[in-house]
């Protein structure tokens, strides 16, 4: 069913989301928004639960939200939320707010009454300014795409109709930066001046996969590098040990240790590249339910017939090493590590997302080795 379709005479109304069966209707409403467009992959709804529960989610220990959906009626027509991180704060001391999951039929008054009502709870909260979406962190799905949308996103990327971003403009919102996705095929020759670059160090580094029998040690290591690496990145935050550790338990299930690999110089862990399988592949047909027998397929494609596709969703290099010749050569060759095994897969596209559009040392490499961005995320932001 199609956003316009859902539209009615009926006044509309905001709800505040409390309890499990608005809880239910918020996590699928995205299905009546976008369940027409043959690009949109429903995310799995169990993970959407825990994603959002206290009890699950470790962004919770240091962060709080609230939700709303607009009702015409009967029917759910939209949803929002709204998030506050006390580590965002106390690492930017900026009020900044923050929305998300914003999902609605094409109506202005349904934007504007479900932004107006995270803006309120944000305002009455002490925040002065307002960005987003993010759903829920910057460390998880960030943006509204803006550019892109006749293909679908690859695992935990969002989705959305080309309408919702003069919506949120409408509501006074202006853009505050942009991420790129991009894709690259696997199987690129090695660029000439990567192999310069690293001539004359090779004698210094190893590149390895990451040891499953040191789990927790590796996994404090790609932390480490991480929180490192992105430390001056723009609205960064840091990974909290627990977080990592949530994270650690996804990547432990869906991906082998060759898919994880790390860069030493001199014997220290300068780098490090994650390329996990495009689940979006897998579960495009299951409408976001794992029951009875969907939970089966997923095992048996991720073990057994690989998807043609996989996403890079971490990577990093020491900013020690930002500035100097190394620091390109250390993202290519954990790069080229991982895509050989990648390619023995099978898998034929690679996405590595997202990418801050000024971050031209980044986009220099991905375009290297025949990277091209196709598709624009846009984070805004206003002033309250």
């Amino acid at each position: 069913m199609g956003s316009r379709i859902l539209s009615t005479p009926a006044p509309l109304r905001i709800v505040p989301l409390e309890g499990k069966a608005l809880l239910d209707q918020f996590i699928k409403l995205p299905a009546a928004i976008l369940g027409s467009d043959p690009a949109w992959v429903s995310p799995l709804h169990l993970e959407r639960r825990l994603h959002l529960g206290a009890k699950t989610n470790p962004y919770f220990a240091h962060a709080r939200w609230k939700g709303w959906l607009a009702f015409r009626g009967d029917q759910p027509v939209g949803r929002i939320s709204a998030q506050i991180d006390s580590l965002y704060l106390e690492r930017y001391a900026d009020a900044t707010g923050f929305f998300g999951m914003l999902d609605a039929e094409d109506q202005a008054e349904t934007f504007a009454a479900l932004i107006g009502a995270a803006e309120d709870w944000l305002r009455s909260e002490g925040i002065k300014r307002v960005r987003g979406p993010l759903s829920l962190s910057i460390n998880d799905e960030v943006g509204l795409l803006v550019d892109g949308f006749g293909t679908p996103p690859f695992f935990m990327m969002g989705h959305s109709k080309p309408y919702y971003g003069a919506q949120i403009e409408q509501s006074g919102y202006r853009k505050a930066k942009d991420m790129l996705a991009y894709l690259v095929e696997p199987d690129f020759p090695a660029p000439k001046v990567m192999k310069r670059l690293l001539a004359k160090s090779m004698q210094r580094i190893r590149v390895r996969p990451l040891d499953r029998s040191k789990f927790d040690e590796e996994l404090a290591v790609l932390r480490d590098i991480f929180n490192d690496a992105w430390a001056d990145n723009w609205g960064f935050v840091p990974f909290t040990e627990a977080e990592f550790k949530d994270l650690g338990h996804t990547l432990r299930v869906l991906i082998a240790s060759e898919l994880i690999q790390i860069a030493e110089v001199d014997g220290q862990a300068a780098a490090f590249i994650v390329a996990l399988p495009n689940i979006n592949e897998v579960i495009k047909d299951f409408g976001g339910r794992l029951l009875p027998f969907n939970w089966a397929k997923l095992l048996w494609q991720l073990k057994v017939r690989f998807p043609k596709s996989s996403r890079v969703p971490l990577m990093g290099v020491r900013r020690s090493f930002h500035h100097t010749p190394l620091g390109p050569g250390l993202a290519f060759l954990v790069i080229d590590a991982v895509r050989h095994h990648l390619v023995a897969r099978g898998v034929e596209q690679v996405e590595l997302s997202w990418i801050l559009e000024d971050n031209e040392g980044m986009r220099n490499i991905i375009e290297a080795i025949g990277g091209r961005d196709y598709k624009r995320y846009r984070v805004y932001e206003k002033e309250l």
